[in-house]
């Protein structure tokens, strides 16, 4: 039961840190990365079809997207889903491709970015130790249940420390990766 509870503490705090990356994917970096789109929803025939399903999304230029749908169609849809969404820059359209150039980032946008990763971060924390405080009582109840020892009791919850400082370290690399990424110019 021990090793259960270690592997769900585990298995919980491997997909905060994927939802951390997923998150921080999102963050535009002065550069440009397709997952900014990854969330982006266009209406196609009716139904609201995700970007990267519509058509192929590549990077010629660190600064450059170019979005080349696959049904020539949906290149007017593609154009407004992207000027209502909350990335803040216009496509252009050629008819048969959409150019996203990301302009450079200001220093004041940069800090502003830099301070949003490190929320992230930290909401990210607040899940890890949220998930240790949770394999933590699952233990004590099995203490207090009679099915562990005290030692026992001991022992796991210094595993699931461990387990802990590790996903929060992990964490803070990431932010500091992210960081960088952003400041640099």
């Amino acid at each position: 039961m021990v090793k259960y509870i270690l592997d769900d503490t585990e298995e919980r705090m491997d997909k905060s840190i994927k939802v951390l990356r997923d998150d921080l994917a999102g963050v535009r970096a002065g550069r440009a990365n397709p997952k900014l789109l990854d969330r982006l929803l266009v209406e196609y025939y009716g139904t609201m079809t995700p970007i990267n399903q519509l058509a192929n999304i590549s990077v010629p230029e660190p600064r450059l997207l170019v979005i080349a749908p696959w049904d020539a169609n949906s290149i007017k849809d593609i154009e407004k889903a992207i000027q209502k969404s909350d990335i803040g820059i216009n496509p252009m359209n050629d008819g048969k491709v959409i150019r996203l150039a990301f302009p450079e980032l200001t220093e004041e946008r940069r800090v502003e970015l830099a301070r949003l990763v490190k929320r992230m971060g930290e909401e990210s924390k607040i899940a890890i130790r949220s998930i240790r405080r949770d394999a933590n009582d699952q233990l004590r109840q099995l203490e207090k249940e009679s099915e562990i020892r005290e030692d026992e009791l001991k022992s796991s919850e210094k595993d699931v420390q461990e387990l802990t400082d590790d996903y929060t370290k992990q964490i803070d690399e990431i932010v500091q990766e992210k960081e960088n990424e952003i400041m640099e110019i």
